[in-house]
């Protein structure tokens, strides 16, 4: 058996592997290799290793891949979770190689150091010196494909049902502070169809770009009525959103304008439906539509992201959210953005949303994992395993 690797040494190795996902395809890449060091640590630590091929969504795009190691046999028990990918990068503004870790000022800097690949190199050292006879519960450790983007890893992984743990822990960046809320994810794109022409003759064309801008008096108004009639103080933003992310429309200034698209996503409160939300946005355009007849259509630009919520169980004393405050130290709380859990949830499984870094380094140039995360993590993961496991 090979030496495994030191924290040090694995996340490394994990950041050295590129395995971004975007739905652009000059940037969409597998994430097999990453799979493949994972499968060969955990192979070695004694775990049984499942690679399963995500079908491919992205036309064109690269082959993806699900790993699922179990250690010990039964029922229930506990599951790590996190996503193998990572976000695109602008180069330029890294001030170090995104690929390469560089450990500086107490921070391990990296491309997906903290969001999260970095989560896989804890579990490996909490792993360290388990014995599959002494566990009476198994342990799971699932590292999904295109969390990034279409969470086709996740929802794959839910359709097999493979496994059935009692609990689960989406490692992404939290501080180490138990997520219980958080809210839901669509994306749609607006598309007008104009009647292009010479811009000395408006009369003879239909500018897209005026009606655009009619669409997105529309969709201020239909915030509005977000903010004024949909509220969970739990959240920090506690209304939905709707985010006009971008536009794009016309070739020339002299040119009426015959198509314009506009990028819209929305973040809906926990209990709300996709179809709420597809109804208040279709009311909100009907009067558009009817005074422009088959020039505005919608679609949506990838599948939507459920909202996540885990309530406390009856028994305090065997209830997840509890045991995962006292452990962690924190109280739990509710996040804006979208994640696995919602997924994972579909086990049948408690799942709270847990991990070293903060969100505000996800994403970002020079993303990092600070070295006060390290101990703090191993033990958390350590008590945990102890907990479900032994």
């Amino acid at each position: 058996m090979s030496q495994l690797p030191n924290f040090t040494q694995s996340l490394t190795q994990l950041i050295a592997c590129p395995s971004i996902s975007s739905t652009q395809e000059s940037w969409d890449q597998g994430n097999l290799k990453v799979i493949q060091l994972l499968a060969t640590w955990f192979e070695q630590l004694g775990f049984s290793i499942d690679i399963q091929k995500v079908p491919n969504i992205h036309k064109g795009g690269e082959k993806k891949y699900n790993l699922l190691a179990k250690l010990g046999e039964g029922e229930g028990g506990l599951l790590l979770a996190g996503h193998s990918d990572t976000v695109p990068f602008d180069d330029s503004r890294w001030q170090s190689d995104p690929m390469k870790v560089v450990d500086k000022d107490d921070k391990f800097f990296g491309l997906g150091t903290c969001d999260m690949k970095g989560f896989f190199a804890f579990i490996l050292q909490a792993c360290k010196g388990l014995n599959a006879k002494q566990l009476k519960k198994p342990l799971y450790i699932l590292a999904t494909a295109d969390e990034e983007t279409t969470m086709a890893g996740a929802r794959f992984f839910v359709q097999n049902q493979i496994a059935k743990p009692d609990v689960a822990i989406i490692g992404e960046p939290t501080n180490l502070v138990p997520v219980v809320m958080h809210k839901g994810h669509m994306s749609h794109r607006i598309s007008v169809q104009g009647q292009s022409g010479h811009s000395s003759k408006p009369h003879l064309g239909v500018n897209a770009i005026e009606i655009i801008y009619q669409v997105i008096g529309a969709l201020m108004q239909l915030k509005e009525q977000f903010n004024l009639h949909y509220k969970n103080e739990a959240f920090d933003v506690p209304a939905p959103t709707l985010n006009m992310g971008a536009i794009k429309g016309g070739d020339n200034a002299n040119r009426i304008c015959g198509h314009c698209e506009l990028d819209i996503d929305l973040r809906s409160l926990p209990g709300m439906k996709d179809e709420e939300l597809l109804y208040w946005l279709t009311e909100a355009l009907q009067p558009l539509a009817e005074k422009y007849p088959g020039r505005i259509h919608f679609e949506e630009l990838h599948p939507s992201s459920p909202s996540f919520e885990q309530d406390k169980c009856a028994s305090e004393k065997s209830c997840f959210v509890s045991i995962a405050e006292e452990i962690s130290g924190h109280r739990c709380c509710a996040v804006n953005y979208a994640t696995e859990a919602p997924f994972i949830q579909q086990l049948g499984c408690q799942t709270i949303v847990l991990g070293p870094g903060s969100i505000d380094q996800a994403h970002q140039p020079n993303e990092f994992l600070a070295h006060s995360e390290v101990e703090k993590t191993n033990m958390l993961l350590v008590k945990m395993i102890q907990k479900y496991c032994l």
